[in-house]
């Protein structure tokens, strides 16, 4: 199961005993943060947790799986996540 935004929510409500409201308005803020930086351009570093990177993919020769016919895909930007060593220690060593 995954986690959802509200669980991030009741998680702040919870630990923090921060009104529900206000948890709920702490997320969105920090969300929209995260969306703008990235859709600047620039990356996001969180110590201990990981680097989100943003990449320009350059237009390039692709395929549609269902007719077999080629076509050009467009340049464009993607977001990838690179983990922490503290992450990945904490990950691999739960289970």
């Amino acid at each position: 199961m995954a986690l959802t935004k509200e669980d991030i929510v009741s998680s702040i409500y919870n630990e923090l005993e921060i009104p529900k409201k206000r948890s709920a308005e702490v997320v969105e803020s920090l969300l929209e943060i995260i969306k703008k930086t990235l859709s600047n351009g620039e990356d996001i570093l969180i110590s201990g947790f990981g680097k989100f990177c943003v990449k320009s993919k350059k237009e390039r020769r692709g395929r549609n799986p269902a007719t077999g016919e080629h076509l050009m895909l467009r340049s464009r930007r993607v977001v990838t996540f690179r983990c922490s060593g503290v992450l990945r220690d904490k990950v691999n060593s739960s289970g």
